[in-house]
C-alpha cells in the first residue's frame, strides 16, 4: 500500500450542490475519507468575476491542502471553468486535482453517435465557454450549443422541485432555440442532477441527460487505483464544512447527499 493512501479525498463548490459528487464518490469508493467545504457564505459563485472565484477557489484549496488532502476535487462547474489552473498551481506536488469537466467531454468525445450537444449551467460556466472550447477541440464534427439557465439552482435551493413551477421553468429553458435538436445535454451545474428526471422527462427520454456527479466519481477511482493511492479502509466518517450556516443548508444537504449529515461552519476569511 502507497504511504499517502490513507490521506482523505478534499472536495469544494460554492454550495451543497457539490454534495452530489461527494455522494458519487461515496457510493464509488465507499473507504475512502471525504472532507467535504461548501463555500455557502460566497454563492453563488455563478454571478462572481473571474478573479473572485480564482482568490476564493486558491483560498479554499489551501485549506483542504492543510487537511493533508490527496487529491482536491473541485465540485464546481463555476470554479472548474473559471479557476482550474491557479486551483492546480496551488495543490502543486502536494495533492492531484480533478475538476468536473475534463472527465464529461472525455465521455462526450468518445461517444458514437452524437451530432448536437447542448449545455446548461450558470451565466458564470456558459459564459467562459469552457465545455464548448474543449469538445470541439477534441471533436471538430461535433456542434455544441450553450445556454446559461440560472433560475434553476435557486430554483432548486428554494425548494421548488417535482412541482408545477419547477416544470414551468424547465420547459421554458428548454425550449429555446439554442437547444433545439440536441442529442445529449451535459447537466453544467452540480445541483442539476436532482432535477435529471424532470430534465429527460420534457425530452420524452429520448435526450442523453449526462450528469457529471457518477462520471466524476468514476474518473476519480481510476485515478486513485492508477496512482497507487487507493485506500485501503472499508468503510469512512466525513466532514463536512460550510462557510454559512443556516438551517435550511442542513435539511437542503440531505436531498443533495441523500443521508442526514452534520454541517460544521468554518471561516477561512477572518
Amino acid at each position: 500500500m502507497h504511504k499517502g493512501s490513507e490521506r482523505p479525498i478534499g472536495i469544494f463548490d460554492s454550495g451543497v450542490g457539490g454534495l452530489t459528487v461527494a455522494n458519487a464518490i461515496r457510493q464509488v469508493l465507499p473507504g475512502e475519507r471525504l472532507i467535504y467545504f461548501g463555500d455557502t457564505a460566497h454563492l453563488p459563485y455563478g454571478d462572481k468575476s473571474r478573479e473572485t472565484i480564482i482568490a476564493y477557489s486558491a483560498r479554499i484549496t489551501q485549506f483542504l491542502l492543510e487537511q493533508d488532502c490527496k487529491v482536491i476535487v473541485v465540485a464546481c462547474n463555476t470554479a472548474s471553468s473559471n479557476a482550474i489552473e491557479a486551483i492546480v498551481a496551488e495543490a502543486g506536488d502536494r495533492a492531484m486535482v480533478v475538476d468536473v469537466i475534463n472527465p464529461v467531454v472525455e465521455q462526450i468525445v468518445n461517444k458514437s453517435g452524437y451530432r448536437r450537444i447542448g449545455v446548461i449551467g450558470t451565466k458564470g460556466t456558459i459564459n467562459s465557454g469552457t465545455y464548448v472550447r474543449k469538445i470541439i477541440e477534441r471533436n471538430p464534427h461535433l456542434s455544441v450549443a450553450s445556454l446559461a439557465t440560472p433560475m434553476l439552482v435557486p430554483m432548486i435551493e428554494e425548494g421548488f422541485i417535482f412541482d408545477d413551477i419547477s416544470n414551468a421553468i424547465i420547459r421554458s429553458y428548454l425550449s429555446k432555440t439554442e437547444l433545439n435538436q440536441i442529442d445529449a445535454l451535459i447537466l453544467g451545474c452540480t445541483h442539476y442532477p436532482i432535477i435529471k428526471n424532470q430534465i429527460s422527462k420534457y425530452y420524452n427520454f429520448e435526450v442523453d441527460v449526462i450528469d457529471s456527479s457518477r462520471i466524476v466519481a468514476n474518473s476519480l477511482r481510476d485515478l486513485l487505483i492508477n496512482s497507487h493511492q487507493l485506500s485501503s479502509r472499508s468503510k469512512s466518517d466525513h466532514r463536512f464544512l460550510v462557510s454559512d450556516f443556516t438551517d435550511y443548508f442542513q435539511v437542503i444537504s440531505r436531498l443533495f447527499f441523500e443521508e442526514n449529515i452534520v454541517l460544521e461552519k468554518i471561516n477561512l476569511w477572518s
